[in-house]
């Protein structure tokens, strides 16, 4: 990154002036390193960004950042509701792409031992890869009651336990979801793709924890040296590509009609009041629903695969947060607080201890912040910090980040050499493309250490503590 054109604001905080037709100024949260190796892009496009009608205070970049469609992946930009506008470059094709991790009653001790049968089970067990379906199939009247009912629908049809629920933004449910502002191209897409994985980075990993950091938050969180979880990385699917598809393609065509121009056609946009804004937010609201919807089957699975190889065991939901979507939520603007809508793009909510959008069960411990790695490296769980507040908009990173894009990883790393270092390093890995495990190879990542220690040092959130892949799932 051209770093001559940023000024220091404080440790691993750096400013992009305000120029041209940028609106607010430009913050990118990383150490050097962190930021010499983020693609130029990565600054273009948090500029881009902060030119957007109504942004409010600055484009963020988060320590994971690296170049995406119009936002940066890892972009976090905050919209007035009557200025602002929303976009579907800035919420992403994946939407409500996330995390939920399950907490097992299980130690290493009892799960490493069957790792490689285990990886068999869930692989069976659980439909994955590019355009997979599942075993559900629903009509016209149920892929409706889905978009509006997310995994509280999923509850009530069997799949999981009403306790899920409060471990879930939103409480498992986005209010708002319009139905009716969903293609019938994307509801083709999601008739029977509800309980899949998919494929890209989406995954289902078996880790064990490894380190401690915090041990109070830790006993909130369930949360022991050896215990074993379960995360699981994914979205909604066909539908939620195909909503950021129609929408965009419709925001286009509306700036056309009226004569506007953008700096990237990827950030086409509508206002907030306008037909066009809620039509986007109802249908966006309908595919985060669609991904909670489909983490809760997911769950259910991967219950059953252990209730099967491990009798007796209990897998408790320890939280679900989303990092692709727009939510309408109330921060401080000029110690005033105000709505905002505010579009995380491959950032992790991050309220800290206390806040009044947490459940009870959290006491005086910060949301949980689920963080990524890669199949050969370490995943984080962290708890929200209340200075993200002031300076984040609450939000904090989401994974590693990549370093190298899906083409450029092909180009530098073998299938087979990924695959016997898995099992150099003792995680048993399933895969149905094994394009997906060059795309995916750890090397292609950046540093997950890097990150989650500017993550901290910054104050966007605390750690936890740190896990590592026993056995995992991709598409």
């Amino acid at each position: 990154m051209r770093i001559s054109e940023l000024t220091r604001i404080a440790d691993d905080a750096w400013e992009v002036p305000r120029k041209g037709i940028m609106r607010v100024p430009g913050r990118i949260f990383a150490d050097r390193r962190l930021l010499e190796d983020m693609e130029d892009t990565v600054l273009t496009q948090v500029k881009n960004v902060a030119s957007l009608p109504g942004i409010v205070t600055a484009s963020l970049a988060m320590p994971d950042a690296h170049s995406g469609y119009g936002f940066p992946i890892g972009g976090v930009a905050a919209f007035d509701p009557d200025e602002g506008v929303v976009s579907a470059g800035g919420v992403g094709f994946d939407i409500a792409c996330g995390v939920r991790t399950l907490v097992t009653n299980l130690e290493a001790t009892d799960v490493a031992p069957m790792a490689e049968h285990l990886a068999d089970a869930l692989f069976s067990r659980i439909p994955a890869g590019v355009g997979s379906t599942g075993g559900i199939r629903l009509g016209a009247r149920e892929l409706d009651a889905m978009l509006e009912g997310g995994a509280v629908w999923a509850v009530s049809r069997g799949f999981g336990e009403k306790a899920d629920l409060e471990h879930m933004e939103e409480h498992g449910r986005m209010d708002g979801a319009l139905p009716e502002m969903v293609s019938e191209a994307a509801k083709k897409r999601q008739e029977d793709q509800v309980g899949t994985l998919g494929a890209g980075n989406h995954y289902l990993e078996v880790q064990v924890v490894d380190e401690i950091f915090d041990e109070t938050t830790a006993r909130t969180y369930g949360l022991s040296r050896g215990r074993v979880l379960v995360s699981i990385h994914c979205g909604s699917r066909g539908l939620g590509h195909q909503i950021g598809t129609d929408y965009l393609d419709r925001m286009r065509k509306r700036a056309a009609r009226l004569g506007l121009s953008f700096p990237d056609q990827e950030l086409a946009h509508a206002p907030i009041a306008s037909d066009l804004g809620r039509q986007y937010l109802g249908a966006m609201r309908a595919g985060i629903n669609a991904a909670l919807a489909n983490r809760q089957v997911l769950t259910h699975l991967v219950r059953e695969v252990f209730g099967d190889l491990f009798p007796g065991s209990r897998l408790d939901l320890l939280y679900d947060v989303s990092h692709n979507t727009c939510k309408a939520e109330t921060h401080l603007v000029d110690q005033t607080p105000q709505t905002l809508f505010v579009h995380r793009k491959g950032a992790t909510r991050s309220f800290g201890p206390g806040h009044p959008a947490l459940p009870a069960w959290l006491g005086q411990a910060g949301q949980p912040v689920l963080v990524g790695g890669s199949m050969g490296t370490c995943s984080y769980i962290l708890s929200g910090a209340a200075a993200s507040e002031h300076l984040s908009f609450g939000s904090a990173c989401h994974g590693a980040g990549r370093q190298f894009s899906r083409k450029q990883a092909v180009k530098r790393f073998r299938p087979q050499t990924v695959m016997e270092e898995m099992a150099r390093l003792g995680v048993a890995v399933r895969v149905h493309d094994f394009r997906g495990l060059s795309e995916e190879a750890p090397g292609a990542y950046k540093n997950i250490e890097a990150v989650v220690e500017t993550t901290r040092h910054v104050g966007l959130a605390s750690k936890t503590a740190r896990v590592r892949p026993l056995a995992c799932v991709k598409g």
